[in-house]
């Protein structure tokens, strides 16, 4: 230790001048839990913000998809009477409005013909395929799920259905869809189950941000862009977050094999009326084709 009359200091002989220190705290970890259903029509509606967001702030949380278990079976007694759902065909009308009004196409009729008895069967192929091949795989499946039951009016809560989806990902869907139905597939879900349980969801879709100190906020509905960016920021305590580039819509459509238009006019803030320009000047000719349903456009990879 030395004592300089001149400067005032005592300490180290090396300590004498002026250093610069970087006072920034360590990369926070966030958990980001998604809690959500097969058949949740207003988490289908979510799909274009939610891809938005992990696309361009996923670097800074961890995302944890987690069944929340919508309809066990359909019984006596009224489902979801706030939506004036008591019977399957009663889903119908519900699926149609929130398809028109998100623009996320819904046809729904199937619920009045060949209704979904159950969303505890494909919730189960998701957590089999979550376990055994990985979360990247399970989200695919999800998506795939949801194209089928929504916009292309399939029952997925039907074995053969369930099989043809998994098949089109390159797996086994007899192995899977199996493995599925036994014990140990329900018990999966029901540890999804005790995790939303433990979280206090209540409704779907609900977004759970948590930081290191278990601290975080809960976001229910499918909301703007901008409402989950200012939950990651109280998260994060922090006024500003790092960004990323949103990727270029080739590589996009490659990752994610279908999009409909309202899903491109969310990622490239665009307007519905631009998107076939942006279409023709972002994509090669022969590189997609370009289709349309309930009113909609939607593009799919050759």
């Amino acid at each position: 230790m030395v004592c300089d009359m001149e400067t005032g200091v005592c300490g180290p002989a090396e300590d004498n001048g002026i250093e610069m220190i970087n006072f920034n705290q360590p990369k926070k970890t966030i958990n980001l839990y998604y809690v959500t259903d097969p058949i949740c029509s207003h988490c289908w509606a979510l799909e274009p913000v939610l891809r938005r967001f992990i696309e361009q702030y996923g670097d800074v949380f961890k995302i944890q998809t987690v069944m929340g278990g919508l309809l066990e079976k359909w019984g006596d007694g009224p489902i979801d009477p706030a939506n004036g759902i008591f019977k399957p065909a009663d889903v119908a009308g519900h699926w149609r409005e929130v398809g028109e009004y998100s623009r996320m196409p819904i046809d729904g009729s199937l619920m009045i013909d060949n209704p979904v008895q159950s969303s505890f069967p494909p919730s189960r192929v998701f957590k089999v395929i979550q376990l055994n091949h990985g979360d990247e795989l399970a989200t695919e499946y999800l998506r795939r799920a949801r194209e089928e039951l929504f916009a292309f009016n399939k029952n997925i809560s039907d074995d053969s259905v369930l099989v043809g989806i998994v098949n089109s990902l390159e797996l086994n869907g007899q192995a899977i869809v199996g493995e599925a139905n036994q014990p140990a597939g329900h018990q999966l879900l029901n540890e999804d189950f005790a995790l939303s349980r433990s979280l206090g969801v209540r409704g779907f879709p609900t977004i759970i941000m948590m930081n290191e100190e278990n601290k975080g906020v809960k976001m229910v509905g499918a909301r703007p862009l901008d409402y989950y960016v200012d939950g990651l920021k109280q998260v994060l305590g922090t006024e500003e977050v790092q960004v990323k580039q949103v990727p270029l819509l080739s590589s996009l459509l490659k990752k994610e094999k279908l999009l409909f238009s309202k899903e491109i006019e969310v990622m490239y803030d665009i307007e519905k009326s631009d998107v076939a320009a942006f279409i023709k000047k972002e994509l090669s000719p022969g590189s997609y084709q370009a289709n349309e349903i309930l009113g909609e456009m939607y593009y799919t990879t050759n």
